[in-house]
């Protein structure tokens, strides 16, 4: 409900008891995050809010329904911290229909890729389908757009006027995701974004992986409230000490739980009340066969958690450190109605969720039908990237024959990219990449229309002894991936993907031997979740079948575009060094021979 002088006069007399309920939940126990208490209580429920919670009697009515809970806890919807669910390659609401049975039913997200790839106009489409949606969505404006250091090319640039519009706007709760680097170089955008949060009174979220001392200093002198990015549980003290809010982040790529989650069982208990989680970016893969945020639950649980505190972690502490503690995050009269129905809570099994008073999920399904909306062209547009050849991909030097010395991005992990020197022969002036080396092809190719930029680099880790692989799905810019030991292969992956208008695929011996199409901006598909977990699944194999043997070789490689977290990146606009915030040559030396 709307917050109008009608609106409010129609919840305070339903808080009253002067309107009966609509649904009464029986025979329950409470689990107030609020009072860290356990114990029988009922609960009343008017339209999407909570109307009384203890002895709801006097709102039952003639009408009411009235929903037995004996034998469960009864616990405040999940609340996901920080999240980019266009990673997961399912649109909202296939989203929703993945994550909401197992009891996430708030979210707080920039949205960002689907700015990346469409604009304003794109975004107020997915806010409408948004409130379709069993899943809230709290959205933070992005600081800026790119993320990227050097400026990389996207559909729209979100930029500090942007910011003078939408932080008006009533979807907008803060400043998403404010990157260090740009804190630290006094980026004009970033500064305007965090000033007009000021004059709003709008939270800053952040994102500061590994800052530590003065770095860290000034980065909170700036304002930023929050952060999700921490590598180690020092640095989850570190923060804590000096007054933020932590999330701490259990992705499908990044494990960090069992070290952060050491900052409240080896540290300091009382932390545990400023903690919260989030998932960052996960698949409909890992969701399907682990759960969501009940996962991360469980895995505090088994960390030596008492459940209320993890419960706490998860619902309330999120919706305190975004202040929207008076919407979300506890059961209380006038709160929204985000209720999990939870078997037991030791092995935290969400049985029945009911979100904004209607009951939505059992068993870990959706419970009704919800279908996507119509896609309107800004998201069903082709990729206007020209079709290539195999000359595209060839590293061409100022030789005919010999060696080059290059420096190859070494994967460590998701995120992490070191420096790896390589030499390569140089083969009729071109450098040949090495299976034998495991140093092959990587290139991002602006998909916009905008410059028809195309960079070239080298890469390590990923272990390809034939054949490409390719993704228009790639934060922070989503423009198009290719990595390959064969340049025609990478060129018969990026056509294919340009044919079909985005998504993902593997080539080998000149052949598509996997596809997964993504339909909706390039980014995203509105397919169930368990199809997009099939799909995923064969890719992943394709990517092995040609040499990978990365946990999750596509999403390692699609995270090569963000610039934010140390050493190399690769954008449209070439080879990044992250230390440097520049754009570096690959080639170190060549000898002719």
């Amino acid at each position: 409900m709307e917050r109008t002088v009608a609106t409010l006069k129609e919840r305070i007399r339903a808080g009253s008891a002067k309107i009966p309920a609509e649904k009464v939940i029986r025979g329950g126990m409470l689990v107030n995050v609020m009072s860290s208490e356990i114990y029988p209580a009922d609960i009343a429920v008017y339209k999407d809010m909570i109307a009384a919670v203890g002895d709801v009697e006097p709102y039952i009515g003639p009408d009411t329904e009235v929903i037995d809970a004996t034998g469960k806890y009864l616990v405040p919807g999940l609340i996901d911290g920080h999240i980019h669910s266009e990673c997961s390659k399912l649109s909202i609401t296939s989203y929703a229909k993945a994550v909401v049975p197992h009891g996430t039913t708030s979210m707080i997200s920039g949205l960002d890729e689907y700015i990346s790839v469409s604009n304003l106009e794109g975004l107020q489409e997915i806010f409408a389908e948004i409130k379709q949606s069993p899943l809230k969505v709290f959205w933070g404006a992005p600081y800026k757009t790119p993320y990227t250091v050097p400026q990389s090319t996207v559909s729209f640039n979100f930029n500090k006027d942007v910011h003078e519009m939408v932080q008006k706007w009533p979807e907008c709760y803060g400043v998403w995701e404010t990157v260090t680097e740009f804190v630290q170089e006094e980026d004009e955008d970033t500064l305007g974004a965090i000033a007009e949060a000021y004059k709003n009174n709008l939270p800053v979220f952040g994102c500061a992986p590994m800052a530590r001392g003065t770095k860290l200093n000034g980065y909170l002198c700036s304002g930023v409230r929050l952060d999700h990015e921490s590598y180690d549980h020092e640095e989850v003290v570190e923060k804590m000490r000096k007054g933020m809010h932590m999330l701490i982040r259990e992705s499908c790529v990044t494990h960090f739980l069992a070290e952060n989650i050491r900052a409240v069982t080896e540290v300091n208990p009382a932390f545990a009340r400023r903690v919260s989680f989030c998932t960052d970016d996960v698949t409909a893969t890992d969701i399907l066969s682990k759960g969501h945020l009940d996962h991360v639950v469980r895995l505090a649980i088994q960390a030596g958690v008492d459940p209320m505190t993890a419960i706490q972690m998860a619902t309330i502490n999120s919706a305190e450190a975004y202040r929207i503690d008076h919407l979300v995050g506890s059961i209380c009269p006038g709160r929204i109605a985000d209720i999990l129905f939870v078997d037991n809570l030791e092995e935290f099994t969400v049985a029945k969720v009911m979100t904004n008073g209607q009951m939505v999920a059992e068993n870990h399904h959706i419970s009704y039908e919800l279908k996507a909306p119509a896609r309107s062209p800004i998201f069903k547009g082709q990729l206007k990237c020209k079709m290539t050849t195999k000359e595209d991909f060839e590293y061409k030097v100022p030789i005919q024959n010999g060696k080059a010395k290059v420096l190859s991005m070494d994967v460590k992990g998701p995120f992490v990219r070191k420096r790896r020197d390589v030499e390569l022969k140089v083969v009729n002036g071109v450098i040949q990449p090495d299976t034998q080396q495991d140093a092959i092809m990587v290139s991002v190719l602006e998909r916009f229309g905008k410059n028809g930029n195309k960079s070239l680099a080298f890469c390590s880790g990923w272990k390809l002894k034939n054949g490409a692989m390719a993704s228009t799905c790639a934060p922070d810019d989503n423009n198009l991936v290719v990595m390959g030991s064969s340049a025609e292969d990478m060129s018969i992956a990026v056509n294919h993907l340009i044919e079909q208008g985005g998504g993902q695929v593997v080539v080998e011996n000149g052949k598509v031997i996997e596809f997964l199409p993504l339909p909706v901006g390039g980014i995203v598909s509105d397919e169930e979740p368990e199809v997009i977990a099939e799909l995923e699944k064969k890719i992943d194999e394709a990517a092995r079948r040609i040499g990978s043997d990365l946990p999750n070789p596509m999403m390692y490689m699609f995270f090569l575009p963000i610039t934010a977290i140390p050493d190399y990146a690769l954008t449209d606009v070439g080879p990044v060094d992250y230390c440097a915030l520049t754009t570096y040559d690959p080639v170190l030396e060549l000898v002719e021979e």
